[in-house]
């Protein structure tokens, strides 16, 4: 679809989404017949409070469906915690969505008798951002890092993320206690089988803050909005990510 399109239904869009206004549009997905499917990953926080987002409990995240015929926007799915990445799957019976706050892969049905059900596909290791399918169905998912214990318990009681931003210490300090003290590069691919394979830089000599990976002639391209360059591993290789910019 061309970008003008998109720029020409985006402001048709805050009167069909139960009075709501678009505030931290995210991914997108664009299915056969049109409609694009995408996210707002909250209703309370813009893009540059994602930190405070992932803190604060907000479920004012949603799944959104724009038809292209009808020119209406519609809710498909709403109370998640910073939904990130969206994609259909190869035969659109189903969107794909990350659930970044609790390090979740939801699965949203969308034809067939479960239709309008939402389930959890896999519990990921890390902060889960883009998914984006390859040429076999699997599903490639970029991590903002690995969650470690502390980002594993507050997942699942957001009061205590909420006691965090209470405590008198700086922001930084809260934000590497969630993300660890050192960035490294983290990815993972599931399968059409269900098993997960993950990729590691350990180090983060390469790869870091991946907010985008995609699979194109063997090889995978990682980007992060936090850094100014793309990283190329070629999976012909081995499994560890370090490779070249």
């Amino acid at each position: 679809m061309p970008f003008f399109k998109i720029l020409g239904w985006y402001g048709s869009a805050f009167d069909h989404t139960q009075g709501r206004h678009l505030t931290f549009t995210n991914d997108l997905d664009v299915a056969s017949d049109g409609s694009v499917y995408f996210t707002d990953s909250s209703s309370k926080y813009y893009r540059r409070n994602f930190f405070l987002l992932v803190l604060s409990g907000d479920d004012s995240g949603r799944v959104l469906k724009y038809d292209i015929k009808s020119g209406e926007t519609s809710v498909v799915i709403e109370g998640l915690q910073f939904p990130n990445g969206v994609t259909l799957n190869k035969d659109e019976s189903f969107l794909v969505i990350s659930e970044s706050v609790t390090g979740r892969l939801l699965r949203h049905w969308l034809k067939g008798p479960r239709a309008g059900e939402t389930e959890v596909l896999v519990v990921l290791p890390g902060y889960p951002d883009n998914i984006r399918l390859n040429s076999d169905g699997d599903l490639w998912v970029a991590m903002h890092c690995r969650r470690n214990w502390i980002s594993r318990f507050s997942g699942s009681h957001p009061w205590l993320r909420r006691a965090f931003l209470q405590l008198p210490l700086p922001f930084t300090y809260i934000y590497k206690l969630f993300h660890g003290i050192s960035p490294h590069g983290i990815l993972a691919k599931y399968t059409t089988d269900g098993d997960l394979e993950v990729f590691e830089d350990v180090s983060g000599s390469v790869v870091k803050y991946a907010s985008e990976v995609d699979e194109h002639e063997g090889q995978l391209w990682i980007g992060s909005v936090l850094l100014p360059y793309i990283s190329v591993h070629d999976l012909h290789k081995n499994s560890s990510l370090p490779d070249n910019v």
